[in-house]
């Protein structure tokens, strides 16, 4: 091989490779232009593409004056008015000769509830009787003395002592009279020949005996109580509340209640407030029950739903709503574009505070300059825009 051949071979090898290490370069480096620009997206932005969107089945709407009205979890007791609940007792003592009662019968105003035996029954009817009869001697006597007084028959002095011996037996009498009342003995009826040493104990109200602490033969003392009976045609449940929740009650709210973990919804309404707040921090509340039922009982133990007076307030539905932080979200729709021949959909996180929620809606205060005429709300698949947040490029593009 000549020289020249030799120079030409070296020339073609040392070309091969400048190509062959150029071809290696421009492998290993792409032209920043063919490089895919990557968007970054602010915190408060979800994207998703349109075929997202439909899977998740986003709906928007917007914001609504609805009329709500919140619902006050409470506890409390059943009870009687006091005019509805009567202790019985005998003023006067005495022993049990006959009674037919137990727990639980029904009673009305006037029925025999216990007949009781007291000699003093007896001594007390004399008294009254002798009393009376000296009474209309007395006044005889009065009347006469009074007229011989005005002829100049008969002396001052002698009138006033006759005077004195009348109003002094009227007042026996009455005072005699009352005594029988309170032993359940009627003095106009009461009669030489009808005097007995047994007495009728009635019933003063209406209702049902709720005790019972008598047996025939047992001697019972003035102060003792008997019956202890109970209306139960108007009952009235006492409700404590929280001192925070004061203000949030009113005359004239509803209330639904329940007993014994019962499904059955019972109603009453309240009629009167507590005026001051007890050393444990809580208030009283009372409300008349509107509904019957027989299960309804004095003592029972109830859970009560205070309805809130209505208000008109900012409101949409309850499922617009997102919590993240502890704290309280909607999303509203910002704009559609296209990117890489995707369409794409922003929808922008705004924070808000909740409020009352009733019947599938919940009150939301918005911020600061908020259109609430023209901004679309996501109504539906907040939730999962949310966890497109969350999980960042799980839903994301």
């Amino acid at each position: 091989m000549n020289s020249m051949t030799k120079l030409i071979l070296r020339v073609s090898v040392v070309s091969f490779g400048l190509s062959v290490l150029l071809i290696s370069c421009n492998k290993g480096n792409k032209p920043v232009a063919d490089a895919k620009a990557t968007e970054v997206l602010p915190e408060d932005i979800v994207e998703m593409r349109e075929d997202q969107v439909s899977l998740a089945k986003i709906e928007l709407g917007s914001v609504e004056m609805k009329s709500l009205g919140s619902v006050l979890k409470v506890n409390g007791l059943i009870s009687v008015a006091p005019q509805n609940r009567a202790t019985v007792c005998m003023p006067m003592g005495g022993f049990i000769k006959n009674t037919t009662l137990l727990p639980g019968n029904a009673v009305t105003k006037g029925q025999v509830l216990a007949v009781i035996d007291n000699q003093d029954f007896v001594d007390v009817q004399q008294s009254y009787l002798e009393a009376r009869n000296r009474l209309v001697f007395a006044e005889a006597d009065y009347k006469r003395h009074s007229d011989l007084y005005k002829d100049d028959v008969y002396s001052e002095q002698n009138l006033q002592q006759v005077t004195v011996e009348y109003r002094n037996l009227k007042a026996l009498v009455k005072s005699l009279e009352q005594k029988l009342l309170l032993i359940g003995i009627a003095p106009d009826q009461l009669r030489e020949d009808n005097i007995s040493s047994t007495v009728n104990l009635l019933s003063p109200i209406n209702g049902f005996v709720k005790t019972v602490n008598i047996n025939i033969g047992k001697y019972v003392n003035p102060t003792e109580v008997l019956f202890e009976i109970v209306n139960n045609d108007k009952l009235f449940l006492v409700l404590t509340l929280f001192e925070k929740d004061a203000a949030n009650v009113a005359t004239g709210q509803k209330v639904k209640f329940f007993i014994n973990n019962e499904n059955e919804t019972h109603e009453a309404v309240i009629t009167q407030t507590g005026r001051s707040v007890g050393d444990d921090r809580t208030y009283i509340v009372y409300a008349t029950v509107s509904s019957t039922c027989k299960n309804l009982l004095p003592g029972m133990y109830v859970n009560a739903l205070i309805s809130e007076s209505d208000l008109i307030v900012t409101a949409l539905p309850s499922d617009a709503l997102v919590t993240f932080d502890d704290k309280d979200y909607i999303f509203i729709y910002e704009k559609d574009k296209v990117e890489a021949g995707k369409a794409l959909t922003e929808y922008k996180m705004i924070e808000v505070k909740k409020g009352v929620s009733d019947s599938g809606f919940t009150e939301v205060k918005l911020p600061d300059g908020f259109n609430a005429g023209t901004t679309k709300i996501v109504t539906k698949g907040a939730y999962t825009l949310l966890s497109a947040k969350k999980n960042a490029g799980e839903m994301a593009c």
